[in-house]
């Protein structure tokens, strides 16, 4: 598996023109051989936006493949390993490749890192209306002609404001997208707690303590990250927000039904620690756990 440091070096092994900017650049794919790499496994130092409609072939990232699809973007972050095997594109594409350098000292350096989407796997790529697609390619095709222009003091902040757009209005395709499967993602609210449910009841929260966000996702085969927002665009909460009031509910059986101390309450709930299991509790009820089961009883 071959790392980039550098997107020179990137192009110079592919047999690629130089970049006009070391820390910038950008590829339109017209044609195969403009977006096959010799090397087909690979991970960087930079950040990678693409649109694509791929007629054949196999590109992987994160742990889960993308086969032949209409167009779609796939947003990669630094040092994220990806696959690309015999890849034939049915139209035009792109690929923007941004060095996380030429990020610093500008507001897009901490920005781009709550862009949850680069954290999602492959199967939760982007897919775009024809006049969603329309806007990515205006504002790229501004990117490119900024590019392709004598570069001076101004031209990096003008390509960063077009890149914050393309952000932004995948920020907002994503939200439409979660919309547009209302079934779906109420299929996933309920497989979630359905698998909580199981956790609980065959023992492995006893025995494994608290089950992660990354569990749960293994499980419906998602992405933590994808899970998480699918879940709040859904419900207002997140995955993590979801497990806690599963927990929390458990408590409040537990509590009225035994004689267990607070500690062994939280203990046969997961919680290695009882301090944060009383403070969560708190936070989800507005009691400590002592404070609801004296209210109960009396």
């Amino acid at each position: 598996m071959k790392h980039f440091k550098t997107i020179s070096e990137l192009y110079k092994l592919n047999g690629f023109p130089q970049p006009e900017n070391p820390l910038l650049s950008l590829i339109t794919c017209s044609q195969l051989n403009s977006c096959t790499l010799a090397y087909t496994e690979f991970s960087s130092d930079f950040y990678m936006i693409a649109l694509k409609k791929m007629k054949s072939g196999t590109f992987l990232y994160g742990k889960t493949k993308y086969d032949h699809d209409n167009g779609s973007m796939s947003f990669i972050k630094p040092r994220q390993l990806i696959k690309l095997e015999n890849i034939e594109l049915e139209e035009e594409g792109f690929i923007i490749y941004i060095h996380e350098d030429f990020l610093l000292n500008h507001a897009l350096h901490s920005e781009i890192k709550k862009y949850g989407y680069f954290d999602y796997e492959v199967n939760e790529a982007l897919h775009l209306s024809p006049k969603e697609e329309e806007i990515i390619w205006d504002l790229y095709h501004k990117i490119q002609t900024e590019y392709n222009n004598n570069q001076d003091e101004y031209s990096k902040d003008i390509m960063m404001t077009h890149i914050d757009s393309i952000l932004k209005y995948a920020q907002r395709f994503y939200k439409r997208q979660f919309l547009n499967r209302d079934v779906l993602s109420g299929t996933i609210t309920s497989k979630f707690l359905a698998i909580l449910n199981t956790y609980f009841e065959s023992g492995q929260l006893k025995n494994e303590g608290l089950p992660s966000v990354k569990y749960m996702a293994d499980q419906l085969n998602t992405s933590a990250r994808y899970l998480s927002d699918l879940l709040k665009q859904e419900t207002g909460k997140t995955a993590l927000d979801h497990i806690h009031i599963f927990l929390i509910e458990e408590a409040k059986n537990l509590l009225m039904s035994s004689d267990s101390t607070i500690a062994e309450t939280a203990y046969q709930l997961g919680f290695e620690n009882p301090p944060y299991f009383t403070r969560l509790f708190k936070k989800e009820v507005g009691l400590t756990p002592m404070e609801y089961k004296e209210k109960f009883l009396n």
